[in-house]
């Protein structure tokens, strides 16, 4: 059978029109963005004009984005820099359960140096209850992050609710939106985010850029220290190729929004599924609270690892691994207590621009066949 992509949580291909965008800045951009002189105008132009696409995806200034090497930077930017910023004084962090490693990592290791961290539970769909970080909240809590949507499950938080909150007691609010920009809206003053994350491979452009929005007034310590840079926000030169690619793939987004095709054929990849295999596949995450693209099932009984390998025509992502004989379910599926019999069998399809229905017909006639 043909190669099957269902995998574009993971990372997504590049844009054409994002190619066609990089293609000059290789010969013509080549000069520092902050030199001053003729050979720098042209990358500077591109590094401004990504800004301002990044920004109007957005919905925010210009002078409060952030480009990062990532998603991952971006993370470790926004909960690193409001740590280190404080100086001496104690900080506390309430976040979920089922953040990507990205927050969950940094976290550990701010804990290290002194931080107190609330790592708060989700449901059985994995939603953050908001009273639950209301409850979080102490003298000391000096951000709280919770992401705008799950990359396993797909389901969305309730992000404002829990801005309003943060905002109450004075507290800024980021969220981890590498899985929801791009495919829900992201506007920051809609979310109430004081600080959001963007990873430029979720979105159709390259691996290796990202970005982070800083709402004027959040102090940050930078991660990387040197030249002044990003507003003194991450030393380093600039990469006018890289954020120009984000940049297109920040103004292409802004048409999808909204658009249909995509959840259709997730909810008809759901009634094949279903119909093929009844009670026996089971839905994880919420059922509505649920991002367009994301379809992660349980075939009860069954190893989703083991399914994938006899499909290694389907890129897809499972929930569970397997190291040195024993299986592990994964971090979120035991947030959400999953029970092991139901999660040891879980696949994350997810879907993108490039899908289509015969892709989707086929897809189900291999699980049939692998499974039955």
């Amino acid at each position: 059978m043909a190669s099957i992509y269902l995998d574009y949580n993971a990372s997504t291909p590049i844009d054409p029109a994002v190619v066609e965008v990089m293609g000059p800045l290789l010969e013509e951009a080549y000069g520092n963005p902050s030199s001053g002189h003729w050979a720098s105008v042209p990358a500077k132009a591109a590094l401004e004009k990504a800004r301002g696409q990044v920004s109007s995806h957005l919905g925010c200034a210009d002078d409060e984005i952030v480009f990062t090497s990532g998603g991952s930077e971006a993370n470790n930017l926004a909960l690193k820099g409001v740590f280190f910023a404080r100086g001496d004084r104690p900080s506390h962090i309430i976040t979920s359960e089922i953040e990507h490693p990205a927050i969950l990592a940094p976290c550990r290791f701010l804990e290290r140096l002194g931080a107190k961290v609330t790592y708060v539970p989700v449901d059985g769909t994995g939603l953050v209850d908001p009273d639950t970080i209301r409850r979080a909240i102490t003298k000391d809590t000096c951000l709280i992050s919770v992401m705008h949507a799950n990359n396993e499950v797909g389901t969305i938080q309730p992000v404002a609710d829990i801005a309003r909150i943060a905002h109450e007691h004075g507290i800024p609010l980021h969220t981890d939106a590498a899985q929801s920009v791009g495919k829900i809206p992201t506007k920051v003053d809609e979310l109430g985010a004081d600080l959001l994350s963007i990873a430029g491979h979720k979105l159709y452009a390259p691996k290796g850029v990202g970005a982070l929005y800083v709402r004027r007034g959040i102090a940050l310590e930078p991660l990387i220290h040197g030249a002044s840079h990003e507003s003194g926000q991450r030393a380093g030169t600039e990469s006018a190729l890289l954020t120009a690619a984000l940049g297109k793939a920040c103004e292409i987004a802004q048409a999808w929004i909204g658009t249909s095709e995509v959840q259709r054929l997730r909810d008809l990849f759901w009634e094949r599924l279903r119909a093929a295999f009844g009670n026996r596949v089971v839905l994880n995450g919420h059922p509505e609270k649920r991002l367009p693209n994301t379809l992660n099932v349980s075939f009860v009984g069954h190893n989703g690892a083991e399914i994938l390998a006899r499909m290694p025509g389907i890129a897809a992502s499972t929930g569970s691994a397997c190291h040195s004989g024993q299986i592990t379910l994964s971090p979120v599926l035991q947030a959400m207590h999953i029970a092991p019999k139901v999660g040891f069998g879980a696949i994350r399809f997810s879907l993108g621009r490039g899908t289509t229905g015969d892709e989707i017909e086929a897809a189900v006639n291999e699980l049939c066949r692998v499974i039955s």
